[in-house]
């Protein structure tokens, strides 16, 4: 399975109730007539089951509802042998891995694997036993699928993630990216062991907490990064909650999410952050960071990229010469 065409499986729409599901998969379904959808299933393990059981291939892709692909996804072959995931780890089974591709962030332009395009085992997904379904004796695989699962991390970037549509979406977006990166292979550390978490992660947990005052609905997805990240760290709530959307959905509204506007919602980031700040000594601003501020860094980042990219394209066309 180490050569593939990503034509060669079926590609499946995967939504809940994110506000402009409909119209990105209307995006989808002009770039592939095609593309099937699986709509409304509660819980994530049963959701990809779902998908397991419509696809009619050995592997399945999917999309997620605040997902854009770009067109040229389609187009691409690949030959993963010698991948770097498989050059480090030799026990990587083709047949059971999941491969995942790089998303562009649109609140805040991290680039990882979060909300990604996902090609799934059709047999291994529907085998699996993960978040409502986990064995309760298994923690590492309350809260996601890459602690229990054997991936291959694609640096591509062949969509975008719009998760800003309105401020609930972006305060749930934000709230469980500031849950999920705290946690260590899924369970809470102390936070003396939070700040031995993978480099990567605290990397990008911080830029939820700063960046994202200069697009629409950026402040609420800055304000549910902080407030999950408290909630988990430095309190005793439950944080498996962050795997029920129904359980998100409610605390919106019950803690007053939805009176919230731009004044009331940066004083409520503001005092998170005097909060992180005392309990746990994060290195992040009281205010986050403002739209000129945010601008500056963003092009601060292309630059140091295209330079980056300029440079290795010189390396290699060096070599042998």
């Amino acid at each position: 399975m180490s050569k593939f065409k990503i034509l060669d499986y079926d590609i499946i729409y995967l939504s809940y109730d994110e506000p402009n599901a409909d119209k990105n998969y209307a995006d989808l379904c002009r770039k592939i007539p095609w593309a099937k959808r699986v709509h409304g299933v509660k819980g994530s393990d049963a959701a990809h089951k779902a998908c397991a059981k419509l696809s009619e291939t050995d592997r399945f892709i999917t999309v997620d509802g605040d997902n854009v692909i770009k067109s040229e996804f389609l187009t691409k072959e690949y030959d993963l042998s010698n991948h770097e995931d498989v050059h480090w780890n030799k026990e990587v089974d083709f047949d059971q891995c999941v491969i995942s591709w790089t998303a562009r962030n649109t609140i805040n332009g991290l680039m990882y694997g979060n909300g990604g395009l996902k090609c799934w085992p059709k047999q291994k997904v529907l085998d699996m036993r993960t978040h409502e379904n986990a064995d309760p004796n298994n923690p590492h695989a309350q809260v996601d699928f890459c602690w229990d699962l054997q991936y291959i991390q694609m640096n591509e970037v062949y969509s975008e993630i719009m998760n800003n549509a309105t401020p609930h979406q972006a305060w749930r977006a934000g709230f469980r990216e500031g849950v999920k990166m705290a946690l260590d292979r899924g369970m809470r550390p102390d936070i003396e062991n939070f700040y031995k978490n993978h480099w990567k992660n605290l990397h990008r947990l911080y830029i939820w907490l700063m960046v994202g005052a200069d697009v629409e609905n950026g402040l609420y997805a800055i304000y549910g990064a902080r407030e999950g990240l408290y909630k988990t760290m430095c309190t005793d709530w439950d944080f498996v909650n962050v795997r029920d959307f129904e359980w998100l959905n409610n605390h919106w509204e019950e803690s007053g999410g939805t009176d919230l506007n731009l004044t009331s919602c940066l004083e409520r980031i503001e005092e998170l952050g005097v909060s992180l700040r005392k309990h746990m000594d994060l290195p992040i601003g009281v205010n986050p960071f403002d739209a000129e501020q945010v601008n500056f860094l963003r092009w601060y980042i292309k630059i140091r990229l295209e330079f980056l990219h300029n440079n290795l394209l010189i390396r290699i066309s060096n070599v042998g010469n």
